[in-house]
């Protein structure tokens, strides 16, 4: 990326926050352009779980082991940034395969270790019911979404980022064989680089330069109480939900609607789920019901992230993925410095966007 390079990142949240924090330290003059408000949209109904959990092939464990550190390296150097590794208690799968899990993910060198009732009651006490067997892992943790991506891009900013929000990008512009401008509903941004961040809204803008996406749009719902005296002290992962308590007190509930949340009975689905997390509860009782939040997660068409050059469109990049905050630190140094010099991080080398077979380019 020749000096002083004009990125600009479609998409303020946490994805795209990190990345302009990483390329403002790169060099790069970067204009983040929101349709909202910073935070965007997935990542303000993001659990905001940091893990290298389950279900997942070793290439990928490795990638999210390594944004787990890259966590810490940001902790470090971003002011503000809302980080707990208070870990985690896991029995949201069946007994045998969950230890199928723990013994797999015990052979890569994560930090699991099996517990019996008294041992899960011991790390949770206000579990109304504390499971026969579950697994423990010390260093899972939590960030807040909206605060710790308001935190990258305040971070940014002061680096010298340019923040436009209340502005869509409509499309993009082309100029040869690369990328020329992006056209905004307020007229049109030239650039030298473009980076889409925009989570759900990614195909639809990767289309107007000729380029199809496979990505699904799976409806997520979290609950929130209002703030509470402490209850838990780590992340609880069970069969019936996910919870864990916020730094300002807050219980956050996620359910598993598998995909399909009743439309027509939102209201009703966010009450259901917010009475199991009381039941789960010693004093469950005492919470009080804050809010609802109902998204949509963007999944590429493999379930995996879609990550770098946009094939045979120069200057074109993009970075969409579920599992966003845990990715978000590496993600972004990793697009960041492949931006800037060329280098592809091995750890990002399954997850080009050339993968898909349906993906094709055809002249804008």
């Amino acid at each position: 990326m020749p000096k002083n390079s004009h990125v600009v990142i479609v998409g303020a949240g946490i994805i795209g926050a990190s990345l302009a924090w990483h390329l403002v330290r790169a060099g790069a003059r970067v204009t983040i352009i929101e349709a909202g408000a910073a935070g965007g949209v997935a990542t303000s109904i993001s659990f905001g779980w940091l893990n290298a959990s389950w279900g997942n092939p070793e290439p990928y464990f490795r990638l999210r082991i390594r944004s787990m550190a890259e966590w810490r390296r940001l902790e470090r150097e971003v002011p503000g940034l809302p980080v707990s590794w208070s870990g985690g208690l896991i029995w949201d799968l069946p007994p045998d395969k969950l230890a199928d899990f723990a013994r797999e993910h015990v052979s890569w060198g994560y930090g699991i270790r099996s517990v019996d009732r008294k041992e899960a009651a011991r790390l949770e006490p206000q579990l109304a019911n504390a499971p026969e067997f579950a697994l423990h892992v010390a260093e899972e943790g939590a960030a807040e979404p909206l605060t710790a991506s308001r935190a990258l891009m305040a971070a940014a900013v002061a680096g010298g980022a340019k923040l436009l929000e209340g502005r869509r990008v409509t499309s993009i512009r082309m100029g040869g064989h690369g990328v020329a401008s992006v056209e905004t509903d307020a007229g049109p941004i030239a650039a030298d680089m473009v980076a889409i961040a925009a989570g759900v809204e990614t195909p639809s803008l990767l289309a107007t330069a000729g380029l199809e996406l496979p990505l699904s749009t799976p409806p997520g719902m979290l609950v929130t109480s209002r703030p509470h005296r402490r209850l838990l002290g780590g992340l609880v992962m069970a069969p019936e939900l996910h919870m864990r308590q916020t730094t300002d007190g807050r219980l956050v509930a996620g359910g598993d609607f598998e995909g399909n949340v009743p439309r027509e009975n939102i209201a009703e689905a966010a009450a259901t789920l917010f009475s199991a997390m009381q039941r789960m509860l010693r004093a469950g009782e005492e919470l009080s019901f804050d809010r609802h939040l109902l998204g949509h997660r963007p999944v590429p068409g493999d379930g995996f992230p879609a990550v770098g050059a946009a094939p045979g469109i120069d200057g074109l990049y993009v970075a969409v993925m579920h599992s966003g905050m845990t990715l978000a630190p590496a993600i972004a140094r990793f697009l960041a410095d492949e931006m800037s010099g060329g280098r592809r991080d091995p750890l990002l080398s399954p997850y080009g966007l050339e993968r898909f077979a349906q993906a094709k380019v055809s002249a804008p």
